[in-house]
């Protein structure tokens, strides 16, 4: 690190943040490395280093003895001003050397808010925001993420994306890179065409032509060559007993958001629920055995001692070894002082068993999402989950020594009814009465339920990808309703921004007309958007204006069934008919069952060498 950035460490918040040399970090010898990986987490340090699927590309990459992946995060307000004034450009945590430097520049794409503090990443250091205007000289920028299944408002910013799961195809991409330097065939251009046309889950904006028709609306998405797929489908690990697993992670200096050793127990989710992005995206499940998730956890434990492991997945009461993981674990880990956390339980499996394993014992509070108020919109949302079964899970709760519950709610669901919002503070009431019906309660101690309730964005690959997000104005109302006709001071009720929630779903939804706008919002400051304290809801609005988009088009307009879609580029497995049928099971309010009670025909499972035959399955 140069004595320029020493120097700002010293005038700048949680210097920490920047000045790398953490436990774990890994350092080569740059005379014997070919090619150079900037991976970036477009947020603070401390979120960051608690994100599992950047630990895991780091390893990947580095496992490769000629190739050097370095962490890079987004600097906080005081250090961009910082850097600005002493003409400092952003570095990389390994090495201190400047991010324009490097051969490759992957930014995660976690959440849509992110998106300006990505550009403003690509600002600092120094490289031409558009990928049209990068030189030969510039690193070759690839997105990744979520967000990456649409990946059309920022298309214009990036050279291409990673489709999925990234662990090879990431190496495979680099390889190539290495390849074509060592052959002299390398071109920014013939590099990324060759790896759109050879690599599984490469997505190069630039090689597809888009078109509109006169309402907006896309006529078609076309590649410019016959080698570029017309649908780029999704990378996935087929093996998860085989996938690379961070034994030794960077261990930071300062506090990280999620402080412990994160466990992946599987990926995928068998529930379906309509509004879930992350259910379709990730199907199919594939688990871990309970051997291995043993056998890491004990790695973890003897290379971090972290004194908390939390076993993470979408749903973790749905894991089918889940008791003999916890047996495993609880052998070694009660004796070491090591506590178990299970982040994402189920009300319909919850059990005073499973409680008494969990970290959560420790405290006086449980959290449950039962999405909706009334039976009939769970059903819309195919939630499959009754108000007995949460009644029954917080009996066992507030039985086990628990006095505060935390649910989780949406509002502005497609065919919410007064009645559902309502519900809300009904089924609240409910929990709060259940704790005085419950034998073995604590004594002289009063229950607190606390309700949060987050707006419906709709979002890409969901049966409800077509549906119009509620208006701010009804958000609003919907809002100040539920807040009337919550009456129980035993009741705490909490809710999103509605305002935030709006250009989430704009930006969600967006097609590449979208980039204008956000390079004006870049070209302004914004920054950190994710942060309630940076957020400005008109400063959105004018930029929108001034670039004459109208943000209703994209958050609030219900889309056509046989409308070209901007991520429809993208195949994830899961098909747009099984999204279709979900879609008009929804407005039946007819419940699908799990995967693991039957195959309702998603498509899935035809991806990664998951051929698994299926007679149910059409898509198959």
């Amino acid at each position: 690190m140069n004595e320029t950035i020493s120097s700002l460490l010293k005038t700048v918040e949680k210097p920490g943040r920047y000045s790398g040399g953490e436990y774990g970090a890994i350092l080569k010898d740059k005379a014997r490395v070919k090619a150079r990986f900037a991976f970036c987490f477009p947020d603070t340090y401390e979120i960051g280093m608690s994100n599992l699927g950047m630990r895991i590309l780091y390893g990947c990459l580095n496992r490769e003895q000629d190739i050097w992946c370095e962490r890079v995060f987004a600097p906080w307000v005081d250090m961009q001003q910082k850097m600005r004034e002493h003409g400092v450009p952003l570095w990389a945590h390994e090495s201190g050397d400047p991010v324009k430097d490097f051969d490759i520049l992957g930014i995660t794409l976690q959440y849509e808010m992110c998106y300006t503090t990505a550009l403003q990443v690509l600002a600092l250091s120094e490289i031409p925001l558009l990928a049209a205007e990068r030189g030969e000289d510039m690193p070759i920028v690839i997105g990744g993420g979520p967000c990456a299944y649409n990946p059309e408002p920022v298309a214009d910013f990036f050279d291409c994306f990673s489709i999925g799961e990234g662990e090879d195809n990431l190496v495979e991409f680099t390889r190539l890179y290495i390849k074509m330097k060592e052959e002299g065939t390398y071109t920014r251009a013939a590099f990324l065409h060759r790896a759109a046309a050879t690599i599984k889950g490469i997505y190069v904006p630039s090689l597809y032509t888009v078109t509109y028709h006169a309402d907006g609306t896309i006529a078609a998405i076309t590649p410019k060559y016959d080698d570029v797929p017309k649908q780029v489908e999704k990378c996935i690990m087929a093996d998860m007993d085989k996938a690379f697993f961070p034994e030794k992670p960077v261990m930071p200096y300062i506090e990280a958001v999620h402080d412990r050793i994160m466990l992946e127990v599987y990926r995928g989710c068998i529930r379906g629920c309509r509004f879930c992005q992350a259910g379709m995206i990730y199907r199919p499940v594939r688990e871990k055995t309970h051997e291995v998730l043993n056998r890491q956890a004990r790695c973890l434990y003897d290379n971090t001692g972290y004194e908390e492991i939390s076993l993470t997945s979408l749903s973790i009461s749905d894991y089918t070894e889940l008791e003999p993981l916890t047996r495993a674990l609880l052998d070694w880990t009660d004796k070491n002082m090591v506590s178990l956390s299970l982040p994402s339980l189920r009300v319909d499996s919850f059990s005073r068993e499973l409680m008494d394993r969990i970290a959560s014992v420790r405290t006086s509070s449980l959290t449950f999402a039962p999405e909706a108020g009334t039976q009939r919109l769970r059903d819309v949302i195919n939630k499959n989950v009754t108000e007995e079964d949460l009644l029954r899970a917080t009996r066992v709760a507030f039985a086990g020594g628990k006095t505060n519950v935390k649910l989780y709610f949406m509002n502005g669901l497609p065919t919410e009814t007064a009645d559902d919002i309502e519900g809300i503070a009904t089924l609240s009431s409910r929990v709060v009465h259940e704790y005085y019906q419950t034998e073995g309660r604590p004594k002289g101690r009063s229950p607190q339920v606390t309700i949060s309730v987050a707006c419906f964005i709709p979002k890409p690959f969901t049966p409800f990808q077509w549906e119009a997000q509620d208006t701010m104005e009804v958000l609003k109302e919907k809002q100040e309703y539920l807040y009337e006709k919550i009456t129980d001071r035993k009741v705490r009720y909490t809710h999103h921004d509605a305002r935030v929630s709006h250009i989430e779903a704009v930006l969600a939804r967006g097609n590449r007309t979208l980039g204008r706008a956000l390079l004006l919002a870049v070209q302004r400051g914004f920054c950190f958007d994710a942060w309630d304290e940076f957020f400005d809801y008109d400063k959105w609005l004018a930029v929108f204006d001034e670039c004459g988009i109208d943000p209703a088009f994209f958050a609030n307009r219900q889309m056509g069934l046989d409308e070209i879609l901007p991520w429809d580029v993208i195949d994830i497995g899961v098909s747009k008919s099984f999204f279709k049928r979900e879609r008009e099971k929804a407005y039946a309010a007819t419940t699908t069952p799990s995967c693991r009670e039957a195959c309702s025909g998603c498509g899935a499972n035809r991806l990664g060498g998951l051929r698994t035959p299926c007679p149910d399955c059409k898509e198959v």
